[in-house]
């Protein structure tokens, strides 16, 4: 039966049952109106939208459970669906709104897959250029610099030194950018290697302090699975280094039969009340791909806590 009937029936009944009992009724109602008839009316009326609103309130509570689903839903916080209940077109309606969830999050996943896999396709295009173009080209004027410098009189001397300085610096500078972009020591030394090195790189390059504490032997993720670890780790340490104004970060990996635990701890300002921005956006996604719950939230004490949780997909050995 569809809703638009179920209703008209539910006020037909209520309506038929206040009219019979007026006309079977021993009240009857005089002119004018007397104060006992008046009473009466008013409690019958009364009574009448009660039970008209129970029964409205009761067909349509379905679909109250279905709006406040409609607007706490977030494609990138995937949760429970909202349980099929209710009769025809209420049931048919959370039905399909099931199903259009299950599709947007099908197509949501497969867009951002290949959205990231050309971001780490460019990325990768990007440091081998940097690497092979740009790093050679600042060699070639360390080295010209280095020449110049040895057949110059004592000023220019000390100057090309300050210019061979700044150069090397930068260098230096395009070879880490280089490496964020395209993690080889993930590729070639695995998971624990590369956090490891990462949280090296950012003790070194920022004034926090990364104290890193792995698992030596991490169970078999997937080429995927392990570069999301490791980009929600960088995406992570970045933003203590930028926003939190933190002295000191843990980063944390452990390991249990079903999952590899990542934790982000850091001794900053902390989240708050601020909105998520791109970054912490961007981590739902790659955690989405791979099945992986992350958490951000406020830590114990002062300061954030970043969580991923990864699912282990096949038993083996960690690297």
């Amino acid at each position: 039966m569809s809703l638009f009937w179920r209703i008209f029936l539910l006020n037909a009944t209520v309506l038929l049952a206040a009219v019979a009992l007026l006309l079977l009724g021993p009240v009857t109602v005089s002119t004018p109106v007397l104060l006992t008839e008046t009473l009466i009316l008013a409690v019958g009326l009364v009574v009448m939208l009660t039970a008209n609103a129970a029964l409205l309130r009761i067909g349509l509570s379905p679909l109250q459970r279905l709006t406040r689903a409609m607007t706490t839903t977030d494609l990138l916080r995937p949760g429970e669906r909202p349980a099929t209940s209710g009769h025809g077109d209420v049931a048919a309606l959370i039905e399909t709104y099931n199903a259009m969830l299950d599709r947007l999050e099908a197509e949501r996943a497969a867009s951002t897959a290949r959205a990231l896999s050309a971001q780490e396709a460019e990325r990768r295009r990007v440091a081998q250029e940097l690497h092979d173009e740009v790093g050679q080209t600042l060699t070639a004027v360390l080295l010209e610099l280095k020449g110049a410098a040895d057949q110059a009189g004592p000023p220019l001397r000390d100057d090309l030194h300050r210019i061979q300085e700044t150069t090397r610096a930068g260098l230096d500078e395009i070879r880490r950018i280089a490496r964020r972009l395209r993690p080889g020591v993930l590729e070639e030394l695995g998971l624990v290697s590369a956090l490891r090195s990462l949280a090296n790189e950012y003790t070194d390059w920022a004034d926090t302090v990364v104290d890193s504490r792995l698992a030596p032997h991490l169970p078999s993720l997937g080429d995927e699975a392990e570069l999301v670890v490791y980009r929600v780790a960088q995406e992570g340490l970045t933003n203590v280094v930028r926003h939190a104004g933190a002295s000191r970060a843990d980063l944390v990996v452990s390991a249990a039969d079903d999952r590899v635990t990542l934790l982000i701890r850091d001794n900053g300002r902390g989240i708050g009340s601020r909105a998520e921005g791109a970054g912490i956006r961007g981590m739902r996604e790659r955690a989405l791909l791979v099945g992986a719950d992350l958490t951000v939230a406020p830590a114990e004490g002062g300061g954030t806590l970043v969580r991923l949780d990864v699912p282990v997909t096949a038993p083996g050995r960690g690297r």
